[in-house]
């Protein structure tokens, strides 16, 4: 199987065994805490998971510099976007360098701790420093992005060092038939005995294009199967609810792929909308799961018009050879063609014209869902978009 991203195991910083756990956790309600930021808490899931290896924690300022310049930290390893706990000064209370923090999360209700970190060193991060980092990882400081938005508003103090992980915060109880670590992902290939595996990276429900766009990476690529992966983390105003997408995929899956083909799964993670950088996370942590191909298509992990629609393909021609082990399947924009009568990739037929495409907006899906219609077959899976529809009238109705 694939080696993990620069390892040769994965090293999940989750606390498997049950004794140092409950041992861990007695301790830590005794130690100084903090609630962190949501980012921070998907940070501490993604690195108990095993998702983030190599990494033993949360970085300082020098590695989130370095990374924002180059995406190399300053040890030289490849890593596209800084790992941060960053929190505002005055939450901090008697935490300094050389202590033992809990860290608590604010997504589940109480508060409980999700991990304990080794506090190495508190740094405040400069308005100098804030605009590298924003311009290194977004490409932008426009306060209207997302990633932008929610990075800026955590605070400026970074504490960095290495985590001990206790729980999966909600993600393995709200998701618990597709929330997956890492090391799980990979004794599933394992006990499927699949040798090639691509992966596909969803924050959306899966219409026919994206549908048809697995079969085109599993069939060029040879692959055994599909690693359906979906984002289970907070997303920003507007976008679908894990739960839905969660319900569109598997119905798609059940109905339209032969059985043990598709992996249906999910991590958990808030969507940091950073484009082309955030799309080498996507592959080194698709990497540390198992995967051997990533599909990279349009506009991959972007939002509005801050990156152009193949800067998240282009990105990986700055990786020095042998970095990354997983290979990048570059996908162009795929839409229904009726001129064929099928999904195709519109790089591949330039004797097409606009119309004769189905493309739908997002505007216009939500607002054909939200009044009863349905989709075009050729855009979207009926049984899909019967569950779609339910949702939308259900928040018309709200």
């Amino acid at each position: 199987m694939i080696k993990p991203h620069a390892a040769d195991a994965l090293k999940p910083l989750y606390v498997a065994d049950d004794a140092a756990r409950k041992k861990l956790a007695a301790e830590a309600a005794k130690l100084p805490s903090i609630v962190v930021s949501s980012a921070a808490a998907a940070n501490a899931v993604m690195l108990g998971s095993g998702y983030f290896t190599p990494l033993s924690g949360f970085m300082n300022l020098a590695d989130a510099l370095s990374i924002a310049r180059n995406m190399h930290a300053t040890c030289g390893l490849l890593w596209p976007v800084p790992v941060l706990n960053v929190a505002p000064a005055d939450k901090l209370g008697s935490v300094k360098a050389g202590s033992r923090v809990a860290l608590r999360d604010p997504n589940v209700e109480g508060n409980p701790v999700i991990a304990v970190q080794d506090v190495k060193s508190i740094e405040t991060i400069s308005d100098e420093q804030m605009e590298a980092l924003l311009q290194g990882v977004f490409r932008t400081n426009d306060p209207k992005h997302p990633g932008v938005a929610a990075f800026t508003s955590t605070g400026r103090t970074v504490l960095a060092g290495p985590i001990q992980v206790l729980n999966y915060s909600y993600f393995a109880t709200e998701f618990p038939d597709t929330f997956r670590t890492a090391v799980q992902i990979r004794e599933e290939i394992a006990k499927r005995g699949w040798q090639k595996v691509v992966a596909f990276q969803t924050r959306n429900p899966m219409h026919r294009a994206h549908e048809e766009l697995c079969r085109m990476a599993q069939e060029a690529v040879n692959a055994d199967g599909i690693l359906v992966h979906m984002l289970l983390g907070k997303l920003k105003a507007g976008d679908i609810p894990a739960d839905v997408r969660d319900a569109c995929i598997r119905k798609m899956v059940d109905v339209y792929f032969p059985p043990n083909t598709v992996m249906i799964t999910g991590y958990g993670f808030d969507m940091l909308y950073a484009g082309p950088r955030e799309a080498v996370l996507h592959a080194i942590f698709r990497q540390n799961a198992g995967a051997t191909h990533f599909i990279v298509g349009r506009d991959h992990a972007g939002v509005g018009k801050y990156y152009g629609p193949f800067d998240a393909q282009a990105v990986f021609d700055e990786i020095p050879a042998g970095e990354l082990k997983i290979e990048v399947f570059r996908a162009d924009h795929t839409a229904y063609s009726k001129k064929l009568d099928k999904v195709v990739m519109m790089k591949d037929h330039p004797d097409h014209k606009p119309e004769d495409y189905v493309m739908l907006s997002g505007t216009a899906v939500r607002d054909m869902l939200a009044a009863g219609k349905p989709l075009p077959p050729e855009f979207a899976r009926p049984e899909v978009g019967a569950i779609l529809m339910k949702y939308y009238q259900n928040e018309a109705g709200a």
